[in-house]
């Protein structure tokens, strides 16, 4: 008999890690939306690390601003940030208080709440592409600067949390180059995604205007 995935929230010891340890960890894991329709779950299946101010490709490199404060605080929060002037993009702060570590939520499985989600992804071709790439995600799970310092760490009080879930055995994680980050951020194999799973997006070369955490 299969055991049932734990529905346990992580708690924040689980975030105050090295970004590098708590990005691929979070694969397999779910993610609870809670909205006045009801709640909206996604099955991790992609993301990125931001190493904060030793990281070119992060939001952080240069330092503290009014928009990426946030990443500077403690771990267990959303940093949600506006890109395009059309997108919204959702990362988890990890590792100490002042390091700015992040990952961003590239892509997941919408496992409850589909119906919900497809009202606002109305241009997918089928419920895999509903959250297939970071900006997508944010769009499925309502997520917006709303949301931005939300602490996923306390439970059902929180309109986000991440569960235990059922994660992703390390052997079976693969990893490679950021997707879409230009210059010397974009050469660490800092993307890690779970193999074979149609809900991952495609790898693309980086693109001289995005930046990411």
């Amino acid at each position: 008999m299969i055991a049932a995935p734990d529905r346990t929230p992580l708690p924040r010891a689980f975030f105050d890690r090295p970004v590098l340890e708590v990005a691929p960890d979070l694969l397999g894991r779910t993610l609870v939306r809670a909205t006045p329709d009801g709640p909206i779950e996604l099955r991790l299946t992609e993301v990125e690390a931001y190493d904060g101010q030793n990281d070119p490709g992060s939001h952080a490199y240069r330092g503290r601003t009014a928009r990426n404060s946030v990443m500077f605080g403690p771990p267990g929060h959303v940093y949600v940030y506006f890109t395009y002037g059309m997108w919204h993009c959702m990362n988890l702060v990890c590792a100490q208080e002042g390091t700015a570590s992040a990952v961003l939520l590239r892509a997941g499985e919408i496992t409850e709440g589909a119906e919900l989600t497809r009202v606002r992804r109305q241009s997918a071709r089928n419920d895999k592409e509903l959250a297939k790439g970071p900006a997508r995600l944010a769009t499925a799970l309502d997520i917006d600067r709303s949301l931005d310092g939300t602490d996923i760490c306390t439970g059902s009080a929180s309109p986000l949390s991440i569960l235990a879930g059922t994660p992703t055995p390390r052997d079976q994680v693969r990893n490679g180059p950021r997707t879409g980050v230009s210059g010397e951020g974009g050469v660490h194999p800092w993307r890690f995604w779970i193999p074979n799973d149609p809900t991952v997006s495609p790898y693309r070369a980086h693109t001289p205007r995005r930046r990411t955490t």
